[in-house]
């Protein structure tokens, strides 16, 4: 039986995603970003784990406040795609019972078969773009960017509904030269529906 490491969970989200929302927040993060405000998730290992069924099954108790306020279900993190396989069967089952689901991500994952699957289950991508140059990014998050940025292409060749998230760092991510660049490379997005700075 699927478990997966679970960090905690917030059962009326108004901030991730539309709506009221469950909010699941996985264990384990492949980034670090030198301004997270959880590294407590950057760890996979976690003492809380749960099946699919467990969380749905809690997650079903506040579908009158999904329904009335077009809310629903939010993976977050950490990085809730270390744990596809996961994550797949979660949303799967969520769709199944007629719940809106959502994923904050990252996006610093492999695309595979899981990931293909699990973008036609979400139905909202919200997506954090750390810094849009290669060596700025792996200076902040220690990682490079050039899996995010193929990710956010496939999401908009599907058309999935994107949600930008932005912090902006002082000297770093807050120039007007740096976000002109960003604007600039956004604006050729069509699914991007939001953008959000932080």
């Amino acid at each position: 039986m699927l478990k997966a490491n679970i960090h905690s969970i917030e059962t009326a989200g108004t901030v991730d995603g539309t709506g009221i929302r469950y909010i699941v927040f996985f264990q384990g993060c492949p980034l670090r970003c030198k301004f997270c405000h959880n590294p407590d998730t950057w760890t996979t290992e976690s003492h809380n784990q749960k099946t699919v069924k467990e969380l749905v099954d809690d997650a079903l108790k506040y579908k009158e406040f999904f329904n009335f306020s077009n809310g629903g279900v939010t993976a977050s993190g950490g990085e809730p795609l270390l744990q596809k396989e996961f994550l797949l069967e979660f949303f799967k089952e969520l769709k199944s019972q007629g719940i809106h689901t959502a994923l904050d991500t990252c996006g610093y994952t492999d695309i595979d078969d899981n990931l293909l699957n699990i973008i036609d289950y979400t139905d909202l991508f919200l997506f954090d773009i750390k810094n849009l140059d290669a060596d700025g990014h792996k200076e902040l998050t220690s990682k490079d960017n050039d899996k995010i940025l193929k990710f956010l292409k496939l999401l908009d060749e599907k058309n999935k509904e994107i949600w930008i998230k932005i912090v902006l760092l002082t000297g770093i991510t807050d120039t007007p030269e740096y976000l002109e660049k960003l604007a600039t490379y956004l604006s050729d997005f069509k699914s991007i529906k939001t953008i959000e700075l932080l």
